[in-house]
């Protein structure tokens, strides 16, 4: 799945819905960015074109946050903005949601690199002058 999406913020749910259609079989969603580049926005975008219906909001307090979709599938949404170490993300049980099955998106991977499952996809998204956004996908 190596594609890149150029938007206007206005076409994020459209930009959403053909990701999740390019998504495959793939769970495990690393994305990077800096801060401010629209993470999270994305992500919600992602849920809703998913099927969750309830509103996504940053983990950065909770870490993970769990969202269901109206089909019953489960989707975990962390962010390791704040571990200090890969101690912390393993005293959270992090290898046990990765090997749930479920869809995983995880803000600030960057963190937890060492532990990431090798099929991980990579997700890079830069917030461009015009406030656009290019979100770089490599497998």
């Amino acid at each position: 799945m190596n594609k890149i999406y150029a938007f206007p913020l206005s076409d994020i749910d459209d930009v959403a819905r053909q990701f999740v259609a390019d998504m495959g079989t793939s769970k495990i969603f690393a994305f990077y960015g800096a801060m401010g580049a629209g993470k999270t926005t994305f992500i919600a975008a992602l849920c809703k074109a998913l099927g969750v219906e309830e509103p996504v909001t940053s983990p950065t307090f909770a870490i993970v946050n769990q969202y269901d979709t109206a089909d019953d599938n489960t989707i975990y949404h962390f962010d390791c903005y704040r571990f200090d170490t890969i101690e912390d993300a393993l005293n959270i049980g992090i290898e046990e949601y990765f090997d749930s099955g479920c869809l995983c998106f995880i803000e600030w991977a960057e963190k937890i690199k060492d532990i990431l499952p090798t099929d991980t996809i990579a997700v890079n998204i830069v917030a461009k002058e015009d406030g656009s956004r290019e979100v770089s996908v490599l497998q």
